[in-house]
């Protein structure tokens, strides 16, 4: 086998890459992400407009990007969105629920608790379970102190 050396390697490289149209690319995900904000937006007012207080209302936003992008993830709306505009999906709560979801979609075909409930984990579980586990734990010890 032929040795190839690092300059050949990049030109190889360089003509077999496709041409990435960069400036597109930068305003979809720019304004892709910006909608999704404004759709937080949106719902806060909703939500605050229904009677809940700021906090609470704001706690209700996050719960309800979390479902829709689950949802979306599920229909396969997520990833349809996501190819067209790239880094713009990852704002944090949409792209982590969307992290979270996919893999668990992948794995239906396998069954509830090996496929879907396992593979829900397989990304962003060791957080979940991590933040779940060490609330319990931490409430659990707060409790126990209350007692003595």
């Amino acid at each position: 086998m032929k040795k190839i050396s690092p300059a050949e390697y990049g030109r190889m490289a360089r003509r077999a890459s496709p041409a990435s149209a960069l400036g597109p690319n930068c305003l979809w995900a720019f304004f892709t992400g910006g909608s999704i904000c404004l759709v937080g937006e949106v719902l806060s007012i909703l939500w605050r407009s229904a009677g809940l207080e700021e906090e609470t209302a704001a706690l209700a936003v996050s719960a309800s990007l979390i479902f829709l992008s689950a949802l979306f993830t599920a229909l396969g709306w997520y990833q349809k969105l996501a190819r067209r505009a790239g880094a713009g999906t990852l704002v944090p709560i949409t792209g982590f629920a969307n992290a979270v979801v996919s893999p668990a979609i992948e794995f239906k075909c396998e069954g509830l608790v090996t496929g879907v409930a396992a593979k829900m984990f397989v990304i962003a579980g060791p957080v979940i379970v991590y933040g779940i586990l060490a609330s319990e734990v931490y409430g659990l010890l707060l409790w126990l102190s209350s007692l003595l």
